[in-house]
């Protein structure tokens, strides 16, 4: 069965997304993956952890209604974690998106979820509109994060 032209232009915008935070992220060393550019700022390491966590959770917990357990408040504690062990979050993200949607009926978009979090309602597409929306917001945070890092580097 074909994945609905949505769905697959979803997909693809997903994993250019997660290719530029690849990018972003490759050949830097822990210490730069765990710098954070200053108070009540995250750390690289932070970003990745937490915007696939996200996605999880509003395409899985929320759109697919399929609860992931996810603890967002450990995402903000995140450390160590090298460029390898953040690419492969990236990767199991896309995989549970590409199967989720491929499960996902067209005819559910407009479907009402509930929250787990905190109780409020938003439709099917609102949640993975929301979930693509929010790594792309993180994925500029990491690459200016990068770029402060080069630039601090330098001295």
């Amino acid at each position: 069965m074909m994945m609905p032209i949505i769905f697959d232009e979803y997909l693809d915008r997903l994993e250019r997304l997660h290719a530029d935070i690849a990018q972003a992220v490759e050949g830097l060393p822990l210490e730069a993956l765990d710098w954070a550019p200053g108070a009540e700022m995250n750390s690289i390491g932070v970003l990745v952890v937490h915007l696939t966590g996200a996605e999880r959770y509003w395409i899985g917990d929320v759109a697919m209604q399929e609860p992931s357990g996810r603890d967002r408040d450990a995402e903000f504690r995140v450390r160590g974690l090298d460029a390898a062990a953040l690419m492969q979050r990236l990767a199991d993200a896309t995989a549970y998106a590409q199967g989720a949607l491929a499960r996902l009926p067209l005819a559910d978009l407009d479907a009402a979820r509930t929250s787990p979090r905190d109780g409020r309602q938003f439709t099917v597409a609102w949640a993975v509109l929301h979930a693509l929306e929010h790594t792309a917001l993180h994925l500029g945070h990491i690459q200016i994060t990068r770029q402060m890092w080069e630039r601090r580097a330098k001295g």
